[in-house]
């Protein structure tokens, strides 16, 4: 089945070329020096979409977006211990990306309003609505917090551009055009890394936006743009089953986990929790 790269804001119309997905929660542990990934669970087991999993501010849930049968993309919960899933929205309109805010208090997510504006709203983490970021910014692609103040965003311009806007101010900046749509901070900086994409590979860039300045990190000859830049291991992609990771010290790119002992055959999308413990893989079916 295809895998669209903006599959996410696919209208109801198509909504049967979206890709058969699931979520894949692993524990992760060091054995012999090495990390390796343990007991994993494919958390939704389903025909349908279930993707764009992030971990809740305390590590105890994951947030992803679900389609069911009335073909609206909503946010759901899924709570590690208890296994329950949990629907957080189920409006008329199609929420997708859910994004923890910084002070962890809720969830911020694009929505695509009944007059197809796509923009980011915040919601409460019991689902309620808190309000809409920027209402002045529409064609949100993806988005994800730099500060409290400032939000990076993938703008669904001619050609496809990032951007970063200040809410305080709206001071709106453009940085580049073809971005991945992957872009990630990088620790507890305000720096962050992006890629651009040609026709064949992937050039990773390292943004400081005090000095307003990039400088090319690495590249990799693949066009596969999901990509985090994890506290301790640095970089990392996804290509095919297999989640590589980028040795600074060797300029080379290092397999940290292979998928395909559990069938997996792409993975799409993956996030790792932040004191390393858990990652959460989608695969492609």
């Amino acid at each position: 089945m295809r895998l669209f790269l903006f599959s996410s804001f696919i209208s109801a119309f198509a909504f049967g070329q979206l890709p058969e997905t699931d979520i894949w929660l692993v524990q992760l542990e060091k054995k012999d020096n090495k990390l390796i990934y343990t007991n994993p669970l494919n958390i939704n087991n389903r025909v349908g979409y279930d993707n764009q999993p992030t971990f809740s501010s305390d590590a105890k849930s994951i947030l992803y977006v679900s389609i069911k049968e009335d073909k609206q993309a909503d946010i759901y919960q899924y709570n590690i211990k208890s296994k329950v899933h949990t629907a957080l929205t189920k409006t008329q309109t199609s929420e997708y990306s859910p994004t923890i805010v910084p002070d962890g208090s809720g969830f911020s997510c694009v929505v695509v309003e009944m007059d197809s504006s796509q923009r980011v709203w915040q919601f409460k983490m019991d689902g309620s609505f808190n309000k809409i970021i920027a209402e002045q910014v529409d064609s949100v692609g993806y988005h994800t917090w730099l500060s409290k103040d400032t939000l990076l965003y993938y703008k669904l311009t001619n050609p496809h551009s990032l951007r970063a806007i200040n809410i305080k101010t709206n001071v709106d900046v453009w940085l580049c055009n073809n971005p991945s749509r992957a872009f990630k901070k990088i620790r507890s900086t305000t720096n962050f890394i992006y890629a651009i994409k040609d026709s064949a590979s992937m050039t990773f860039r390292i943004y400081n936006p005090t000095i307003r300045e990039s400088k090319i990190y690495t590249t990799y000859a693949s066009i596969n743009e999901d990509f985090m830049w994890h506290p301790e291991l640095g970089l990392i992609k996804s290509e095919n089953a297999d989640l590589l990771k980028y040795n600074e010290q060797t300029k080379l790119w290092e397999t940290l986990f292979s998928f395909a002992p559990l069938g997996i055959k792409k993975i799409t999308r993956f996030v790792f929790d932040s004191k390393t413990k858990q990652l959460a893989v989608v695969s492609n079916l």
